[in-house]
């Protein structure tokens, strides 16, 4: 069965660039084409496409706000696809933190086999990885109050760890007392987000306290691209220090770190951060599990694990090893998830010890974390 591809812009140019790139995938063919996104969420709900190449900015409606309507009335998988990124970089993070898989820039008519070429068709092959089954089911979100709460048995052992100092963290005088043990130094905070990420990063970090005691380190699936806009993005939403996570880094209470290249980041034995080629098989790069697998081997490290919306099961196995090695571990509901695919996979595998909504996770975090795990003493 053929891949069915729907492109959406408003320039007739940029719609046959994207055209002849499309048409010369083989087993791949052009679902339709729309002017504007308003187009595209009339043309999406009558005929759903298996991929959805989707301008930033149109006419009549935005590739942001069809994006997050699409995603609300006719789940599928959404790239952006745009001349304007590097302009419009906050829209990119809007467009994905609503429910885009990616972005890339708009490959140019009359030219081809370029980088933006391959990076377009790069884009796609990933996507075909994906059956659109398994997206619709991972994406359909029914409308529920409150909040989820799954609970799984504690693990033996103890988030051990102090609050530490960074120096760019202000000292707090009211800052919470935690356990501390001196093979511990610090407790980290582990985040794995895809589909929806961006937005829910932002709710997550915002929702953590003033004075962080403990180290925050997160991977966003996105083209490696986007990433320093993304940590400079975080930042002016949140009002907190994001930076990308470089090689060599230690994370230290305080700092919040994002994976910043389009390779496996782990941390070593010793503690600090590192990227390596990895599988390439991984359709990921970097991948949540790789990273949270690496984790579990650092024994001087212990924390919690957070796993927020996405498309895919990445993070879930890593989550188990974390959890078997005494890290508290926490996933986004379906509820507040733009795609419960990551989370619902930790969630319904117990990997999760708690499901919770995008807002009660960060201050579950700091609670687990700020005592010792039932049934242990100190």
């Amino acid at each position: 069965m053929a891949f069915r591809i729907a492109i959406v812009n408003d320039l007739a140019m940029a719609r046959e660039a994207l055209r002849r790139v499309v048409t010369q995938i083989p087993g791949v063919t052009i679902a339709w084409m729309a002017n504007d996104g308003a187009e595209a969420l009339e043309r999406a709900k009558a005929d759903r496409p298996d991929l959805v190449l989707m301008d930033l900015i149109m006419p009549v409606m935005d590739g942001v706000e069809s994006t997050r309507l699409i995603m609300r009335d006719a789940p599928c998988p959404i790239v952006v696809v745009t001349a304007t990124v590097e302009g419009n970089a906050s829209r990119v993070y809007e467009a994905i933190g609503a429910g885009a898989l990616d972005a890339v820039d708009t490959p140019r008519l009359g030219s081809t086999g370029t980088q933006g070429d391959k990076a377009l068709l790069g884009k796609i092959a990933a996507v075909r990885k994906m059956t659109s089954s398994e997206f619709r089911a991972a994406a359909a979100a029914p409308a529920t109050a409150g909040v989820t709460t799954v609970v799984k048995p504690a693990i033996p052992g103890k988030p051990t760890g102090g609050p530490g100092h960074h120096g760019h963290a202000p000292s707090h005088p009211h800052q919470p007392h935690h356990a501390h043990d001196s093979h511990d130094p610090f407790l980290l905070v582990a985040v794995g987000a895809s589909t929806g990420g961006p937005q829910a990063l932002a709710t997550f970090l915002k929702s953590l306290p003033p004075t962080l005691p403990y180290a925050v380190v997160i991977v966003q699936h996105m083209d490696a691209t986007f990433l320093p806009g993304l940590a400079q993005w975080l930042t002016s939403q949140t009002g907190r220090s994001v930076a990308l996570a470089r090689r060599g880094d230690r994370p230290v209470p305080g700092s919040i770190l994002v994976a910043g290249e389009a390779q496996q980041m782990i941390m070593k034995p010793g503690g600090t951060l590192e990227y390596v080629a990895g599988d390439p098989e991984l359709i990921h790069r970097p991948s949540v599990d790789v990273f949270f697998e690496s984790l579990a081997h650092v024994r001087s490290r212990t924390g919690a694990a957070v796993l927020l919306t996405g498309m895919g099961k990445d993070g879930a196995t890593g989550m188990m090893a974390l959890k078997n090695s005494g890290w508290r571990t926490f996933a986004q509901d379906r509820a507040t998830s733009v795609v419960w695919g990551m989370p619902g996979a930790a969630s319904q595998s117990g990997a999760a010890e708690r499901t919770l909504a995008i807002e009660h996770i960060g201050p579950a975090v700091t609670a687990a974390l700020s005592k010792p795990r039932p049934g242990v003493t100190t």
